[in-house]
């Protein structure tokens, strides 16, 4: 009988070893569980502020490429409507040139036609086409900016003789005999040569002197080219 105590001793103590090594074991599969619940709550936290801090880079990212996208439908948009822009843009230069004051015509013209033959050059691109135009409009606007006087032959019917121009921007063209008797003033209205007085005369030598540099500027008291229409009072007001 007492052998059999210390059997049935040795049994429990077995079972209950079995136990707490199940008990052991198990406790382990809880921690590593446990640890893994944490690890999979911390990710799941950092990718929660991944996702909000990626958010509005995204939103930003798809204005941009809207952004983009609708500069790319617009610059295709110019580049259909350009060809028709840039002749409109030469017509209308072209028409300025004939309407304006007669000075460096055949050269003013020449210009142009280069840039309307340009339009059909294969090896020029779109923006140098632009910009040789815009170039010639620039051109354009600076001689409204400019005093200029140099000598040239006036063509009067037949008659030929030499006198010496001077412009006033795009205000007054005049001309003046190397004697000094004889100027007159383009009128663009009568689209002729309107003669000038004495003391208008003596207003134009001082500007070509001005014009090359010989004299101080100062105020010059000339008719201009250009018809002046007096302003209503009542509508300027």
């Amino acid at each position: 009988m007492g052998q059999e105590l210390v059997e049935e001793a040795s049994e429990a103590q077995r079972a209950q070893a079995e136990l707490q090594v199940r008990i052991d074991a198990a406790d382990d599969a809880s921690r590593e569980m446990l640890v893994e619940l944490r690890r999979l709550e911390a990710e799941t936290r950092r990718l929660r502020a991944d996702s909000e801090s990626l958010a509005p880079r995204l939103e930003r990212q798809a204005e941009r490429l809207a952004t983009r996208e609708a500069a790319l439908d617009a610059l295709a948009e110019t580049r259909e409507a350009l060809p028709a822009v840039e002749q409109g843009l030469l017509s209308r230069l072209r028409a300025w040139v004939e309407a304006d004051l007669p000075f460096l015509k055949q050269e003013r013209l020449a210009r142009v036609e280069g840039l309307v033959n340009g339009m059909a050059d294969p090896d020029l691109s779109t923006a140098e086409r632009l910009d040789r135009t815009l170039a010639a409009w620039r051109a354009e606007l600076d001689y409204g900016r400019e005093l200029d006087a140099w000598r040239g032959i006036l063509k009067e019917g037949e008659v030929r003789r030499e006198v010496d121009f001077f412009r006033l921007g795009r205000v007054g063209l005049y001309y003046l005999t190397p004697d000094g008797h004889q100027g007159a003033v383009w009128r663009s209205d009568e689209q002729r040569w309107q003669p000038l007085a004495e003391a208008e005369r003596v207003e134009l030598r001082h500007g070509l002197r001005i014009a090359r540099e010989q004299r101080a500027p100062e105020l010059l008291t000339l008719p201009v080219s250009h018809p002046v229409t007096p302003v209503d009072a009542e509508h300027a007001l």
